[in-house]
């Protein structure tokens, strides 16, 4: 499953998958427990694939996010997303070093390693982008 159908819903905790579209929204399907939710346009949306972190220079995917927790946890699970600001600092400059500190909140890193943990614990571990899995099918 690619971070194309994952979806974060602004007031409802936890990551869902796209399931189907209606007239007046969509269908979602929690990755924690299964349950689905009916999601009506009101609501405020954010597909992961979509999603960036500022660095000095650059925006950075999410995608390329994980990439960098999942080396650097050899494909395992991140530090919980509880742990004190100052180490959860600490972990996030490890994993990205050139983060905005004046545009990347905490609650901004809380999120990205929890989702990491969300994605990891339901073996969603794949963060190439489409196009990429494209290019390195055609050299096979």
């Amino acid at each position: 499953m690619s971070l194309d159908k994952i979806l974060s819903i602004s007031g409802k905790p936890g990551l869902y998958e796209l399931k189907a579209q209606t007239r007046s929204g969509f269908v979602a399907e929690a990755l924690a427990d299964g349950k689905k939710l009916s999601v009506s346009m009101r609501h405020n949306v954010s597909i992961l694939s979509e999603i960036a972190i500022y660095t000095y220079t650059e925006e950075v995917p999410l995608r390329d996010i994980f990439k960098r927790i999942q080396d650097k946890e050899n494909k395992g699970a991140a530090i919980n997303h509880k742990v004190s600001k100052n180490e959860l600092e600490s972990y996030f400059g490890e994993v990205l070093p050139d983060y905005d500190v004046d545009r990347v909140y905490t609650s901004d890193m809380k999120k990205v390693i929890q989702w990491y943990n969300i994605l990891q614990a339901k073996g969603i571990t794949d963060f190439e982008a489409p196009d990429e899995k494209k290019s390195s099918d055609e050299e096979e």
